[in-house]
């Protein structure tokens, strides 16, 4: 029998799902060297009328994030309103091979652009170097059914 999926990922950041009005959220930081990829699932909502929706990942030295750099190749095609994306989903996966050197950690960004909307995003690592990858989820997760 091979591994339970709560041991293969991890919950590792997210963007609780909300109304957001104009402007960014940034989501926890995730130490990579902890794991082998990350894949960002970003949930649009009812998008506002007008609204535009982005989404990148960033890269940063420090575990608290200061001094981020955009990862190139890492960031979403706009969501709008007017292109009937209410209601979907999109998936960035990160290698922490594609990290430049000496960055450690990431973080997903989400931008809610012109009129509010409902949004959100988890990330989830897979491959972790040591133990199950159950260890590393954000004291958020709540329950683990297996």
């Amino acid at each position: 029998m091979g591994k339970k999926l709560t041991e293969a990922i991890a919950v590792v950041a997210c963007i609780d799902p909300d109304a957001y009005g104009t402007g960014a959220q940034t989501s926890d930081w995730i130490d990579m060297s902890k794991f082998e990829r990350v894949a960002f699932i970003v949930q649009a909502g009812t998008l506002g009328s007008s609204a535009t929706l982005d989404f990148k990942v960033q890269q940063s030295k420090a575990s608290n994030g200061s001094s981020p750099v955009d990862i190139s190749g890492k960031a979403i095609t706009q969501l709008t309103e007017a292109g009937t994306d209410s209601d979907k989903q999109v998936v960035v996966s990160v290698e922490a091979s594609e990290l430049s050197d000496g960055y450690r950690y990431i973080a997903g960004v989400l931008t809610v652009g012109a009129a509010s909307s409902d949004a959100g995003m988890v990330a989830v690592a897979t491959n972790p170097n040591y133990g199950p990858a159950s260890d590393y989820d954000l004291a958020s997760v709540d329950e683990l059914v297996a």
